[in-house]
């Protein structure tokens, strides 16, 4: 079982950052992955940018070279960098965290923080 805690979040005007974190129940270092997704309703969930063991990454085409995840290991923690924000990345953020089973992945979820961007 994996415990994920967030913190950030918040209102924002459009252009300006936030900074979510979220801490994990375990090691880091021994999960496939960790990551943030976003909810808006009426939408799908959609996974907005993620970081492998191996610290690899992906984003979401939208916030390509606005938001920069990265991973702190000692610290079990995991940050979303959210720079230029615009409207369209309002939305609940859920911190996820992937375990690797051979055969399968299990998912673990944190509590949504909510993001606005206001114009």
């Amino acid at each position: 079982q994996v415990q994920l805690v967030k913190s950030g979040g918040g209102l924002v005007q459009v252009g300006g950052s936030l900074r979510l974190s979220c801490t994990a129940s375990i090691s880091i270092a021994s999960l496939y992955a960790m990551g943030w997704w976003r909810h808006n309703v009426g939408k799908p969930r959609e996974l907005v940018a993620q970081i492998t063991v191996d610290s690899s990454t992906n984003y979401t085409d939208s916030v390509k070279g606005r938001f920069t995840i990265s991973r702190d290991n000692a610290l079990n923690t995991v940050y979303l960098q959210m720079n230029s924000l615009i409207p369209e990345d309002t939305a609940v953020y859920y911190c996820n965290a992937q375990t690797d089973h051979s055969s399968y992945i299990l998912h673990y979820w944190g509590q949504g923080t909510q993001v606005t961007v206001s114009s």
